[in-house]
């Protein structure tokens, strides 16, 4: 990796760690880019947000490669997890505390299958109010740390794929292909609903972007080594 490569356009794959927001593992590219080379600009961005409490693959495009992220963004996404049934929080996450509790004893596996069925294909749905969204230049999240409410507009999103992989109640495990745009969080507080309950989302991983897998994405500690190991090799 040289310097005259980064700017004419990479396309890097970066398996995100829990708790960094997308933003932070760009600037830290970013970062470690400029130090690498001694420069003072370089064109950096991700195609596609993960929320912090989420880890899994980033598409990060630096210099005239970043001029193609809308491709990326608007590529089919897949992502594994766990949603918890029998209570929701804010966030529909584990970011905000549970605000509702509700009853699980009516739901069996079948019920389970037979509900996730009903959410495949084109279907409605809204942003949870804890997203980076803007409305009016402000981003949903601010207003809702604010304790602001606000209106927001269900979209049509794809649900191409949804599996269950393991069912341990509370707990459920799946495997969602989905559109651009699609929040799994809403998914899971909408599939709480449709059970006559309530769910949240204690866990998720994007596995892959379009032919972009994981399994190929590197950590950024990975990444930072192998920039450090391709300058000195330069030298």
């Amino acid at each position: 990796m040289t310097e005259e490569a980064f700017k004419n356009g990479q396309v890097l794959l970066i398996d995100k760690p829990l708790t960094w927001t997308s933003f932070q593992a760009v600037n830290k590219i970013r970062w470690h880019i400029k130090q690498c080379f001694g420069i003072k600009k370089i064109k950096v961005g991700h195609a596609g947000t993960l929320d912090p409490l989420a880890t899994g693959l980033l598409i990060i495009c630096t210099g005239k490669q970043t001029k193609q992220i809308h491709r990326y963004q608007a590529q089919l996404k897949e992502y594994t997890g766990v949603f918890t049934l029998g209570a929701t929080t804010p966030s529909y996450d584990l970011e905000t505390d549970i605000d509702n509790v509700f009853p699980t004893a009516h739901i069996s596996e079948e019920l389970l299958h037979e509900t996730v069925q009903k959410f495949l294909g084109d279907i409605e749905q809204k942003p949870p109010i804890f997203s980076a969204i803007k409305k009016e230049g402000k981003r949903l999240y601010e207003l809702a740390r604010k304790g602001e409410t606000t209106e927001i507009k269900a979209r049509t999103v794809t649900i191409s794929e949804f599996e269950l992989t393991k069912i341990n109640l509370p707990e459920v495990a799946f495997r969602v292909v989905c559109s651009k745009g699609t929040y799994i969080r809403s998914l899971a507080y909408d599939v709480g609903l449709a059970l006559g309950s309530g769910a949240h989302l204690s866990a998720l991983r994007r596995t892959k972007i379009g032919d972009f897998s994981v399994e190929k994405g590197l950590t950024i500690e990975h990444f930072i080594k192998k920039l450090a190991t391709s300058s000195k090799n330069l030298l």
